[in-house]
């Protein structure tokens, strides 16, 4: 039989990984993790082909090209994040369900393009002072960087109606709970 398509996407610190990380941990969800690509370098701790996969912006390119992708974006400029369209196809035709922690415009384009073999949960921040707290709560990025994502975030709001599920974290183990249900009965259709 063949895997399905879990495609969750929030805007920048509204905890999917964190939620992905739990379910995943929790071991009742059979899935399998989508290795994302982009050309940003690697942050401390990161390893290529474990959290993405690292690329050149030459070797980005040269994929968009070959149509190597199954979405891609350029998140902010210069910037670009995609999922490997042969990370999803085989790990599908293998059996395997996949999970995508991808950008929201690009969570939109792969359940339009798996329909009914995906479902798309949108990971939605208690409000916008409540993820720029967040945000600096990390300590990995400037105050400007931050202003930046915060910004984002607002427009990428725009985009939770077109995704089958929301799910607001504003309760950690409430948001993992949620998400997990939601991906349960999906897989047991």
């Amino acid at each position: 039989m063949e895997g399905k398509v879990i495609i969750i996407s929030a805007p920048s610190g509204c905890g999917k990984s964190t939620i992905i990380n739990a379910i995943q941990e929790r071991g009742n969800v059979s899935m399998e993790f989508s290795v994302s690509a982009t050309n940003r370098a690697p942050r401390a701790g990161e390893q290529d082909g474990v959290n993405y996969h690292f690329l050149t912006t030459e070797q980005f390119n040269d994929l968009i090209a070959r149509n190597a992708f199954v979405e891609y974006e350029e998140v902010y400029p210069g910037r670009f994040y995609g999922t490997l369209r042969s990370e999803v196809e085989n790990r599908c035709a293998a059996g395997h369900n996949v999970i995508l922690d991808i950008d929201v415009k690009g969570g939109v384009n792969v359940s339009r393009m798996f329909g009914e073999k995906a479902v798309s949960i949108f990971i939605m921040p208690p409000s916008i002072e409540e993820l720029r707290r967040r945000l600096e709560g990390r300590g990995t990025d400037a105050p400007e960087v931050i202003d930046q994502r915060v910004g984002k975030a607002e427009y990428e709001i725009s985009f939770a109606p077109q995704y089958d599920h929301r799910v607001v974290n504003d309760d950690l183990e409430k948001a993992v709970l949620q998400t997990e249900r939601i991906i349960l009965d999906f897989l047991r259709k």
